[in-house]
């Protein structure tokens, strides 16, 4: 591997970044905790994986030099002003452990990409005994920083906050929010002069109990974008989760012995929902109707509407924690198949669900076909589900070569993205561990975790890119929702980060390379969501035929950037542009050229441009 560093110890499951790397075989765990009681699904205790200098991996493996990718700019830009707060330090209860997700939307609709990061909250608040922590709206100033304006806009939610998914709703040509919550959800929908209104409860979308990572899309292909909402757990804050409780199954929770805070295995699970969207400002739950109600009251914790199988209809994957993942496929006429065990996505390639936190969506390959990628809980290596045609999945994590070195990693927030524009989509992770006490443990896993980003070789494989001391990779966060986009409008990715219980981190994508690129801002016409989520573009540049899909959601309960992105490495030539809108048509637009964001109306044309600055020397 070309981008290697030594870790202590060959032997079990230590084959991580380097010397080992040779060795294929998959170990078996020392003992399986798969099944432990009130707790989570793993893949059972693995040894601890530790650096040449006797740290847990998670928390170190750093080297002096290499290739710099991303810097941690979010004090210059002033995000680190707010902070982000969920229940006591020492996470007691489930609740307080899972983090919040964000978003990014261009809310003012100025061509800049603003950032929205959902908030938790506190027993104390929640009972009225002190102020509840806000939610942020970080405006760009264009300048390279951000003012919260999120008291103004009045989007603050002052609810136990969790996900968060951006879609024109209205198609009024200004992005909505939809957040969700322990408690009820809100519908923020846009007033076009920097501010929202509430309207979840006359759109009937508020719910209850607590939801989790929402996604946007019109499955029923009528131009107006529906609503999915996945449940976790049945929480009851007077009655919380504790061993014997008559709400636990379980009389201990335990994982690797140690005792800690109960579920969701144990736990009566939260169902999910579908809201059709009526087009006069209201939703109807159609859920049973639509045949993804979920009967089983799976942990649900991410969901994304992606075509899967390339027929033009948006199908549904759910992220479920420690039970079988959804897929959903959608049949047309207002109703989807449950193809979850079919299409190999509910289990791991070992015929185990697995803890699935976050799920990324991009056609690694560049073969024209969704890839899915999910995050899951530590001691289990997280599986890349490779798209073999009509929605037909193989998890192909150790072929990939990156099951390995996520093993010790707990991960959440996660997305494909071309860091270096070389036109092959990378893989990130964000990771952060839900048990304090993990820090004084002997598992080789920490707290806090360092991000994780594996380059793509363009051969079905990645290598893990070195985190270099002092830069993005190399800082250890309580990371948990992650959202990626171009906020400086230079055609560079980078990511926006969630802590838990800390402040919001801003990863600027540095990276040196001169490969060229385009954006692309897709407006629905009539008959499409004038935000165009739904659509798919397939580009080719080079020779490469690359794809990317408008998607609202995903991740871990975040939202990216709706425009999509294209590296052309050093292609400076547009050879094809192929467009497919939700409402089924197919154009053919013609791009003025390389390294800008270009505006493509659907049945108009390119209507608007703009180049990037050039670098500075």
């Amino acid at each position: 591997m070309s981008w290697g560093v030594s870790v202590v110890g060959c032997g079990f499951l230590v084959l991580v970044l380097t010397a080992c790397a040779a060795a294929q075989e998959k170990p078996e765990p020392e003992h399986a905790t798969a099944q432990t009681p009130g707790v989570v699904s793993t893949g059972g205790a693995h040894a601890a994986v530790l650096d040449n200098e006797s740290r847990p991996i998670t928390a170190g493996g750093f080297v002096d030099s290499g290739p710099v990718v991303f810097q941690d700019v979010s004090a210059q830009a002033g995000l680190t002003k707010w902070r982000h707060v969920m229940g006591t330090p020492e996470k007691t209860y489930i609740l307080e452990t899972v983090g919040s997700g964000v978003a990014l939307l261009d809310y003012d609709n100025d061509g800049w990409l603003d950032i929205y990061l959902v908030n938790g909250s506190t027993y104390e608040a929640m009972s009225g005994k002190v102020s509840p922590p806000h939610a942020a709206l970080f405006h760009n100033n264009r300048d390279g920083t951000f003012t919260d304006v999120a008291q103004q806009a009045g989007v603050t939610n002052d609810r136990w906050g969790f996900g968060v998914a951006v879609g024109d709703y209205d198609n009024d040509g200004w992005p909505d929010l939809y957040v969700t919550n322990f408690g009820k959800n809100r519908l923020y929908h846009n007033n076009h002069d920097g501010t929202f209104t509430d309207v979840a409860e006359k759109a009937g979308v508020t719910l209850g109990n607590w939801s989790t990572g929402p996604t946007f899309g019109d499955y029923d292909g009528d131009g107006r974008l529906d609503l999915f909402v996945p449940g976790y757990v049945h929480y009851d804050i007077e009655h919380p989760p504790v061993p014997g409780s008559s709400v636990v199954a379980f009389s201990t929770c335990e994982f690797r012995g140690l005792k800690v805070m109960c579920g969701p295995r144990g736990l009566k699970g939260e169902p999910d929902h579908l809201f059709h969207n009526n087009g006069d400002g209201t939703f109807s739950d159609v859920s049973e109707k639509a045949g993804v109600s979920d009967a089983n009251a799976y942990y649900g914790l991410t969901a994304v509407f992606a075509d899967l199988n390339n027929d033009g209809k948006v199908d549904l994957a759910v992220a479920n924690d420690s039970t079988p993942n959804y897929l959903y496929l959608n049949k047309g006429k207002g109703t989807f198949e449950d193809s979850s065990y079919a299409s190999g996505y509910a289990l791991n390639e070992n015929g185990r669900e697995t803890a699935s936190m976050g799920i990324a969506v991009g056609d690694y390959l560049n073969n024209g076909w969704l890839d899915l990628y999910n995050t899951v809980f530590s001691d289990d290596y997280k599986p890349l589900y490779r798209n073999d045609g009509d929605a037909n999945f193989t998890d192909v994590s150790y072929q990939a070569e990156i099951a390995e070195p996520t093993i010790p990693f707990l991960g959440w927030g996660t997305g494909f993205l071309d860091f270096d524009n070389d036109g092959w989509k990378d893989l990130f992770a964000a990771n952060g561990h839900v048990y304090p006490a993990v820090d004084k443990s002997d598992w080789g896993t920490t707290f806090a975790q360092r991000p994780l980003l594996f380059r793509n070789l363009r051969n079905g494989k990645f290598e893990l890119v070195p985190p270099v001391k002092g830069t993005g990779l190399a800082l250890l966060l309580t990371a948990r929702g992650a959202a990626f986009g171009d906020l400086f409008n230079d055609g560079k990715i980078d990511v926006v980060i969630n802590q838990l219980d800390n402040t919001p981190v801003l990863l600027r994508n540095v990276y040196p390379d001169k490969n060229h690129w385009v954006e692309l801002k897709l407006v629905g016409g009539p008959k499409s969501p004038r935000d165009a989520v739904g659509a798919s573009v397939y580009l080719t540049a080079g020779g490469i035929r690359q794809r990317a899909d408008v998607i609202s959601g995903g991740s871990y309960g975040s939202s990216n950037d709706p425009r999509v992105h294209f590296g052309l490495g050093s292609n400076s030539k547009i050879e094809a542009v192929e467009i497919h809108w939700p409402s089924g048509a197919v154009e053919h637009p013609s791009l003025p050229g390389v390294d800008r964001i270009v505006t493509i109306l659907e049945g108009k044309g390119v209507v608007a441009e703009t180049q990037s600055p050039p670098p500075k020397p």
